[in-house]
């Protein structure tokens, strides 16, 4: 008996729920409509981030920079440096280069060039024993390039750590403004729903207060309104997923096609959808039910 009664209100709740939003359809499509823009606002800014973040990652994995030995130093004394490179904080490990690989390097890289015979010519001497050092953290780049400089028998380097600052500097930027226009958008998105639940309720304020006469508790007479603000939270969520789907797969598709953006690399959304739609559907519900919660309170008190 108690089974058919709870699946009983569960079925009142859903019906209460849709027929609500039909009611107040301008309203409730505003409501979905906020969810939409805040979701698709708030997973753009954050699959930005997260895919300079996996730059980044890239990038402190393949990231290196070239630390020259002292001209003076023979090749015991040059590779007895390897062990203090490998002590300064944030070098994960060193590559020593001989000068006469260096050559080698030099003329392969150029091996295609007019001049290739030219470089294949250049004497030894012009070259210098050389550490590729690899870095842990590359927003320390700068840093690192110090410390290794500072060592004994280094004279000089190779490095772009305007590149890595840039990447930095971008991310932090997404993270920063995805972070402020989420907590905007979610709080007018609460709003809304506040507003499209009060809606409902001020128009059934004489029911309700029946019903509270007659007994009935402040979870059944609340239930309803939380079931419409998780479906419209439900399907704002769902909306703004495929749309993300699309937008994030046409910019994907521009960057791979592009000429003159191919350092950039873009996670394939297969990969990430499931954490895409859990963040999307956990927000959608949050916002539908906390803007209900807000909006039944004052009618509930009889």
């Amino acid at each position: 008996m108690k089974k058919n009664k709870r699946a009983y209100n569960i079925g009142y709740y859903i019906a209460e729920g849709f027929h609500s939003i039909f009611t107040h359809g301008l309203m409730s499509f505003a409501a979905v409509f906020m969810i939409v823009a805040c979701l698709l606002i708030m997973g753009s800014f954050s699959l930005v981030a997260l895919n300079l973040e996996n730059k980044l990652g890239e990038l402190e994995r393949d990231n290196q920079f070239l630390a020259f030995v002292d001209e003076s130093y023979t090749r015991d004394q040059a590779l007895a440096l390897q062990s203090r490179l490998e002590g300064v904080t944030n070098v994960s490990w060193v590559e020593f280069t001989t000068r006469e690989d260096a050559k080698e390097n030099y003329a392969a890289m150029y091996a295609g060039d007019q001049n290739a015979q030219l470089y294949a010519e250049l004497p030894d001497e012009i070259f210098r024993d050389r550490y590729a050092v690899h870095v842990t953290d590359i927003s320390r780049l700068q840093e690192t390039i110090d410390a290794v400089e500072a060592v004994d028998g280094i004279e000089g380097h190779q490095a772009a750590p305007e590149v890595a600052e840039g990447f930095v500097m971008v991310r932090d930027v997404a993270s920063g403004v995805a972070l402020v226009l989420v907590v905007l958008l979610l709080l007018i998105s609460v709003f809304i729903i506040y507003n499209t639940i009060k809606l409902g309720t001020f128009t059934r304020k004489d029911e309700i207060a029946i019903m509270k006469m007659c007994g009935a508790t402040n979870g059944f007479v609340r239930a309803p309104f939380i079931v419409e603000g998780m479906i419209l939270g439900l399907f704002g969520a769902v909306v703004a997923f495929f749309a993300q789907w699309g937008i994030y797969t046409m910019i994907a598709r521009a960057i791979d096609t592009g000429a003159t953006i191919q350092l950039i690399t873009v996670i394939p959304y297969v990969s990430i959808w499931p954490r895409v739609l859990g963040v999307f559907a956990g927000t959608g519900l949050v916002v539908g039910i906390g803007g209900s919660v807000m909006a039944i309170r004052r009618f509930l008190q009889v």
